[in-house]
């Protein structure tokens, strides 16, 4: 790989400004200074700017505790990003896998990796999302079969796939879907005549959300995180 790039896929910097630091003599090779941007570097050479070691950002699996009133969006609108809740480079690369309403909180998946994050976003996939739901109204139990079955929303056609609605008390509820509807959960609630008060997704998966993370907390993934989906 051309030095450059390298450069420009290991910082924030542009291919311009990569070049700019070559020139400058900033850049060292294996602790040799380098001002060719063409010069090749190979995967065992130690490249440093100002003798900080430089490596290239690969693929990133993140878990985000999101707070209320921030969006799921990759630029700030009404409402501040959940990126922008992260001290982390390159974050233009990062997309969220899966959004969450702008007064939902809970687990929120980030990352790189375009094919990862459709695995949990395509219906096709089946990928459980759990919630932990506060009701307006008491819940009838009727409704774990309700859900079970399908429900009918307004404005679309036939019924959401089968959801498990595990009733915990009067008001409060844990529902899993496999879809990602708009504000798919409140509006299943509306069609059976209750409304949601407070939502909080608990899992995407089989990942759980960290219980040691406060709201806007984040950490990268395990491994063994990234391989259940």
């Amino acid at each position: 790989m051309r030095l450059d790039k390298f450069i420009c896929e290991s910082t924030e910097l542009t291919r311009s400004l990569a070049k700019r630091v070559i020139k400058s003599g900033e850049v060292t090779c294996n602790g040799d200074v380098v001002k060719d941007a063409s010069f090749k570097v190979k995967d065992d050479t130690e490249v440093c700017i100002e003798g900080r070691q430089i490596k290239i950002v690969g693929e990133r699996y993140i878990m985000m505790h999101k707070p209320v009133d921030t969006i799921c969006s990759t630029i700030d609108e009404e409402y501040q990003s959940v990126l922008g809740l992260m001290d982390i480079e390159k974050v233009d690369t990062l997309h969220i896998a899966g959004r969450l309403d702008v007064d939902t909180t809970g687990l929120v998946l980030i990352t790189s990796d375009g094919q990862w994050s459709h695995k949990i976003t395509s219906p096709k996939k089946d990928c459980g999302k759990r919630y932990l739901i506060e009701a307006a109204a008491s819940l009838d139990p009727a409704l774990v079969e309700t859900f079970a079955e399908g429900i009918k929303l307004k404005s679309e056609d036939g019924l959401t796939k089968p959801a498990l609605l595990e009733i915990i008390d009067e008001y409060h509820a844990r529902l899993t879907i496999s879809e990602g509807k708009y504000h798919q959960v409140k509006r299943m609630f509306a069609a059976v005549g209750n409304r949601v008060v407070n939502l909080h997704r608990e899992a995407v998966g089989e990942i759980e959300l960290d219980a040691d993370l406060e709201e806007g907390e984040w950490r990268f993934l395990t491994d063994a995180e990234i391989a259940s989906i």
